[in-house]
């Protein structure tokens, strides 16, 4: 599937840009479905704010409990001071997790398909296991900053495997919170681990390296349709959506089967719901 060249790009980089991965067909079907459940949300049966500000804090049993679902989160600017939806609910939310690929028909018909195995392993993923999805909305406005961040601080392995594909479902845009990634910095360290003991969550600091800076990140403008595959070490980042256009994406996080998954990983898997790849 990869040439040679996208290949040793890749590991040079640490990411790679697949234009026109995904059809108009497959980008429109998951759209509406995306809407779809959002319109079927009740937040009154739980509801979450999503921020990478404070992750710690900021985790509730509501969130700790997508990991094996599908559950709806909204847009930290999405209420005003009485704690009312400044805007109407397809507006507000920032994203949909955790178990889409496993959970809905629609989606998981857009995360499994030979093509996209193909590039899994090219990647290095000989035995490649999806962990988690999420539809991300950047919503106009208000779509919240997603702070620079490793993949692998979240999904852990030894030896490291995580590899993210990152779904362009319009164009994304500088203007509209495009990804901005620090090219090679993936031969760097993982700075933090992600940890989850029961029900709590700590963030511990592995490394002091400091985050990339405008001096060496750059923008990954992509058209819709656009498929970014990344390493788990690499540091990306993207800013707020002050723009009047949304930046929707959807994104999966696969590993190695060959690889030892963490048990202190917060996302796990049982018999009754197990991990599988994209064949």
């Amino acid at each position: 599937m990869l040439s040679d060249e996208q290949k040793a790009g890749y590991h040079r980089d640490g990411y790679i840009v697949l234009p026109g991965f995904k059809s108009a067909e497959d980008i429109a079907a998951v759209r509406e479905r995306a809407l779809q459940i959002v319109d079927a949300f009740d937040p009154g049966q739980g509801s979450s704010i999503f921020t990478t500000q404070n992750q710690t804090t900021a985790t509730d049993a509501y969130f700790l409990g997508s990991d094996n679902t599908i559950r709806c989160f909204f847009e930290e600017e999405a209420f005003d001071a009485q704690g009312r939806l400044k805007q109407d609910k397809s507006l507000s939310i920032n994203k949909i997790g955790h178990a889409l690929h496993d959970l809905d028909p629609v989606f998981e018909r857009f995360s499994r398909d030979a093509k996209l195995a193909a590039v899994a392993r090219d990647l290095g993923l000989a035995e490649a296991l999806i962990w988690q999805s999420m539809y991300i909305f950047k919503q106009p406005g208000i779509g919240g900053e997603v702070r620079w961040h490793q993949d692998a601080t979240f999904f852990e392995t030894t030896p490291i495997s995580v590899t993210t594909f990152w779904f362009a479902l319009e164009d994304a845009t500088i203007d509209n919170g495009c990804l901005w990634v620090e090219p090679g910095g993936h031969l760097g360290p993982l700075r933090e681990r992600f940890v989850r003991n029961g029900d709590a969550i700590s963030m511990e600091k592995l490394d002091s390296t400091p985050w990339p800076d405008d001096s060496v990140a750059v923008p990954l403008e992509a058209k819709a349709g656009s498929l970014v595959c990344f390493h788990g070490l690499l540091p990306h980042y993207s800013a707020p959506n002050r723009s009047p256009v949304s930046r929707h994406a959807y994104t999966l996080h696969a590993t190695d089967g060959r690889t030892v998954y963490s048990p202190r990983n917060w996302i796990q898997r049982d018999p009754a719901l197990p991990v599988r790849g994209f064949d």
